[in-house]
């Protein structure tokens, strides 16, 4: 992993100017974790893979303009954080310290990226829902060595002018047809900044993608082993 491509001089976390921290295991493999700042209080759940089966590879979460730590469906964000913990890679999820603050919010994803990178993880993948999506992709674009490829559910385009400088990563947005908040054409219209990436249509779904949750967890399936390079696991 290169410095000269990733923040590291101060580094994200080091950039809060952290007052103190605290964390304490929920479970054995959940851990939830506070950085207190003088912009607001950062949180992080923290799943934890069992070590024998540990890989080089996490996904990071992010929820919306009214932050949460649950994401879409039915509690999305905990769901793919139990499942991809369970095989070998570990999970983050983060709330912001400021939610619907865009630079703010990349920041505090970009944290959770460092603890991520800073426990092994050589691949991660940012995965963020609705407002969450454009904080995803700006996170993706200034950590270019450590963040593979973006989800998104149900993004906005406003704030992720800057796609086109993912440089190819793999890109998969999800987006229902019902949205009532934010169109479908919202996560084309990021696909086409981009350059690339998948988008996949649900069906009679709205913004909060309550009816997808089979179809979502299994297009991942396919989709992440690849891009977190476990794909000959």
């Amino acid at each position: 992993m290169s410095d000269d491509a990733d923040p590291s001089n101060p580094t994200a976390v080091e950039a809060l100017h952290p007052l103190a921290h605290s964390e304490v295991a929920i479970t054995s493999n959940l851990v939830h974790r506070e950085v207190y700042t003088g912009r607001g209080l950062l949180t992080g759940l923290l799943h934890e893979p069992p070590p024998e089966s540990t890989v080089p590879a996490a996904i990071v979460m992010c929820g919306g303009a009214m932050g949460g730590l649950l994401g879409p469906g039915h509690a999305l964000f905990h769901v793919l954080g139990e499942r991809w913990a369970q095989r070998g890679v570990r999970a983050v999820r983060i709330g912001y310290r400021s939610p619907n603050d865009l630079d703010r919010c990349a920041h505090d994803l970009a944290c959770g990226v460092e603890w991520a990178r800073d426990v092994g993880a050589e691949r991660i993948v940012v995965i963020g829902h609705s407002f969450g999506g454009a904080v995803a992709v700006r996170t993706a674009v200034v950590m270019p060595a450590s963040v593979a490829g973006v989800v998104t559910f149900a993004t906005q385009s406003a704030g992720c002018e800057v796609a086109g400088a993912l440089g190819g990563r793999p890109l998969l947005l999800f987006h229902g047809d019902q949205d009532e908040i934010l169109p479908a054409e919202a996560s084309h219209m990021v696909q086409a900044i981009a350059g690339g990436g998948e988008v996949v249509i649900l069906p009679g779904d709205g913004h909060l993608l309550a009816k997808s949750d089979e179809v979502i967890i299994e297009r991942l399936d396919a989709w992440l082993p690849n891009v977190l390079g476990l794909a000959d696991d």
